[in-house]
């Protein structure tokens, strides 16, 4: 993927996106080839399964597919760039521990064009990711507080979910049910 957009030879960087950057629509930015960069948030989203750490940026820049400029285009090269130096990265699952931990955050009107707020949440089992989420939530909050507990909330639906899933895999593997 670092060949195929041109940044093997670039230097790395320490973080996907900068601490406190806001990115915006950026109306007046000259605009870049919509394709390439649509070609290149794929390619982002894909990696994103292997690679929760990047989940965060790959979410802003997803959000201005249609109208891409300059500004967005720098902020995908970074997290490129950032690629470059985590290629020896990955996720190591190893047995013995089945306990599952969930961290839950969020963010107060990062945006901003609508001043929405965005939820970030990891399930680790073990020592390992196995869900991880960045979505803008779909409301305005007028607080903190209030943008907290809408994380919080998104976060136990899904911790839900997962054990509602684990309980059925339990079931699965007592009865020699396959699964595929």
């Amino acid at each position: 993927m670092l060949q195929r957009f041109g940044m093997k030879q670039n230097n790395s960087v320490q973080t996907p996106i900068v601490p406190g950057f806001k990115i915006c629509k950026d109306e007046g930015g000259k605009q870049v080839d919509k394709m390439c960069f649509m070609q290149m948030v794929g390619c982002l989203m894909y990696l994103a399964s292997t690679c929760p750490d990047l989940m965060f940026a790959i979410s802003l820049l997803s959000r201005y597919l249609e109208h891409s400029t300059q500004l967005h285009l720098h902020l995908a090269n970074r997290v490129l760039r950032y690629i470059q130096g985590t290629t020896e990265f990955g996720i190591f699952y190893k047995g013995g521990s089945d306990k599952l931990i969930a961290y839950s955050d969020s963010d107060y009107a990062r945006d901003v064009d609508d001043k929405k707020s965005t939820t970030g949440n990891v399930f680790l089992f073990g020592s390992a990711a196995i869900s991880w989420c960045s979505k803008k939530q779909p409301i305005v909050s007028l607080s903190t507080t209030e943008t907290e507990f809408i994380a919080a909330t998104s976060c136990s639906c899904q911790h839900i979910w997962l054990k509602r899933f684990d309980t059925w895999l339990n079931w699965a593997r007592v009865h020699n049910y396959s699964v595929r």
